[in-house]
């Protein structure tokens, strides 16, 4: 089905945020459906979208949730999570941060170096506490994705490589505010190759194999997230394909029994459901280019002039059959400000509403004030 607003937000201020929580709802039961027939745990990754109507939208469907800061760790709190059901992963935890999530007894913390291990075991015993943990593993797997958004490879600042890991678990013995509960994974965001889940597994079931031998049984996998969506063709594909992602592990993670498996997905769940509406502020037109100037920029969307990423750009005020190509630009005195580049547009002029799509995730937690911007609203729909 096609985008659409309903007739009292056409004339809503813009630029806003819009958020179709029954298409979330789809969504979530769409990711249940697949997850908990094959005992999947599935946490939801705040980094993607904190907004708490949403949240609230999440954790009735049963999602734990994945922090990756203390102010994440927060919110969830905040938005009615148990902290039996929240994880605390991250490369550069803060003291605050752990003492805030020790001080909730939250269910684990992925760590990601020895040192972190260290400072996490003498605040976990100033505060008479044991602290559950995970080791964030380095698997050194490629997720044929942006190079911003790969965090698997040994170039990558996240996790501990395979070379160290031995040191690592021998250092435990000398932790004794430490409770090693399981092996964590992430490798990327925005992954479409759901073959490379698969070498994934692979490695984890290498390295479980080897802590065992080591006499470490784990009860637990986290196995990450990473899972695309379709940015070119939203409305074609608005879930993603939960039943491929899960079955990949199915088929080539070995689970030991009883053990459980987490996966932790932001984007899947959420970027869908997000539309950033914007008005045409100017038409102008240089030598070569025929520009639509919005008033949304890159303050309220900043993944193309980060990423060069692609979003859908539909022009939801002109039914003109013919189209023509605008490079489709916000107001930020940046030249990286532009949302797409000869994008195929019907005849647009000022005042036309414009919709970016597939903007749940990473568009407005990513937002900023830059320019003294003030912060463009939500609605909530559905």
């Amino acid at each position: 089905m096609a985008f659409s607003l309903s007739p009292e937000l056409l004339t809503q201020p813009t630029p806003f945020y819009h958020y179709d929580l029954a298409l979330l709802d789809r969504t979530l039961a769409a990711l249940q459906q697949a997850a908990r027939p094959r005992g999947f745990q599935t946490h939801y990754a705040l980094k993607a979208n904190v907004n708490l109507p949403v949240l609230a939208r999440i954790k009735a469907a049963g999602l734990g949730a994945d922090c990756v800061s203390g102010g994440e760790v927060q919110r969830a709190l905040e938005a009615g999570f148990a902290p039996g059901h929240i994880v605390f992963a991250g490369v550069g935890k803060s003291d605050a941060e752990i003492n805030l999530a020790l001080a909730a007894d939250i269910w684990c913390f992925n760590a990601e170096s020895v040192e972190e291990l260290q400072v996490l075991n003498g605040l976990a015993g100033a505060q008479g506490r044991t602290a559950r943990v995970a080791l964030r593993v380095n698997p050194n797997v490629d997720a044929h994705t942006h190079p911003h958004i790969t965090t698997g490879l040994e170039a990558n600042k996240f996790g501990i490589s395979l070379t160290d890991l031995p040191a690592v678990v021998t250092q435990l013995a000398s932790l004794p505010n430490l409770e090693l509960v399981g092996l964590h994974a992430h490798i990327g965001s925005q992954i479409t190759r759901l073959s490379v889940f698969a070498e994934l597994s692979q490695k984890l079931n290498e390295l479980q194999s080897w802590l065992e031998d080591q006499g470490h049984q784990l009860p637990h996998l986290n196995v990450g997230g990473g899972l695309g969506i379709d940015y070119v063709q939203p409305d074609e594909h608005p879930i993603p394909d939960f039943e491929g992602y899960f079955s990949m592990f199915e088929q080539h993670l070995v689970r030991r029994p009883g053990q459980q498996v987490h996966v932790e997905l932001g984007r899947a769940v959420v970027a869908q459901c997000g539309t950033l509406l914007s008005r045409v502020l100017y038409m102008k037109q240089s030598q070569q280019t025929r520009f639509a100037i919005l008033d949304a920029g890159m303050t309220e969307l900043m993944r193309p002039a980060l990423y060069g990423s692609y979003h859908h750009i539909q022009n939801l005020s002109s039914a003109a059959a013919e189209t023509q190509p605008y490079d489709v630009v916000g107001p930020i005195c940046e030249s990286s400000d532009t949302f797409g580049k000869a994008v195929l547009l019907p005849s647009t002029q000022r005042g036309d509403l414009v919709a970016i799509r597939s903007a749940g995730a990473y568009g407005e937690v990513m937002s900023s004030g830059y320019n003294l911007r003030e912060k463009a609203v939500a609605v909530y729909a559905g």
